[in-house]
């Protein structure tokens, strides 16, 4: 069981723009030319951040008419926020607030030996970097650049924490970068 950041973002280190769009993201390639599929399979309980919530209640007919649902996701999920949302149909959707660690616990309970996938938001995978959670980056590099937006994770990581255990091509627009995260390594939150 890993504890996984799993996203895109631009060359210059950015996953959505300053008002949370992704439209960026979806000329690049299908997601099922990538690692994705195999990637999913693999989940069995997602954590997710208020605005990348919040995105998926604003592109809810985007989603349905891209993969027949409002939510695409089996598992249960968590949403971290602070704030009053509305459940999207469908969705096995807990809102929670505070610290990662009490929630990580029941995450992994749920996931029954299965990964949790940090879906969205960097300073959200930055929590569990910082608890000594986060297990592994598997980061989808777009060639494109956005100048400025959402950073992808905001947190100050100095080699040799993370290393990089993969590289793959994905046709001619994306590479998909993985790297492990090294906890015991010096430096290390």
């Amino acid at each position: 069981m890993k504890t996984q950041f799993f996203s895109a973002t631009s060359l210059d280190g950015f996953i959505a723009t300053e008002d949370d769009s992704l439209d960026w993201l979806f000329p690049l390639g299908d997601v099922n030319d990538s690692s994705y599929p195999e990637f999913i399979a693999e989940v069995g309980a997602l954590a997710m951040g208020s605005a990348t919530y919040e995105w998926m209640l604003r592109n809810a007919d985007k989603v349905a008419a891209e993969v027949g649902s409002a939510w695409p996701y089996t598992q249960p999920a968590w949403v971290f926020t602070s704030r009053t949302l509305p459940v999207i149909e469908g969705a096995d959707v807990r809102f929670v607030s505070g610290p990662v660690q009490p929630v990580h616990a029941e995450m992994q309970a749920a996931a029954g030996g299965k990964n949790i996938w940090v879906v969205g938001g960097g300073g959200l995978a930055g929590q569990f970097y910082d608890a000594g959670l986060l297990d592994e980056l598997i980061l989808q590099v777009g060639s494109v650049t956005l100048g400025r937006g959402k950073p992808l994770f905001p947190r100050r990581v100095l080699s040799p924490v993370l290393r990089l255990v993969s590289v793959r091509q994905i046709g001619t627009t994306m590479a998909e970068l993985r790297y492990e995260v090294h906890q015991d390594a010096p430096g290390a939150a």
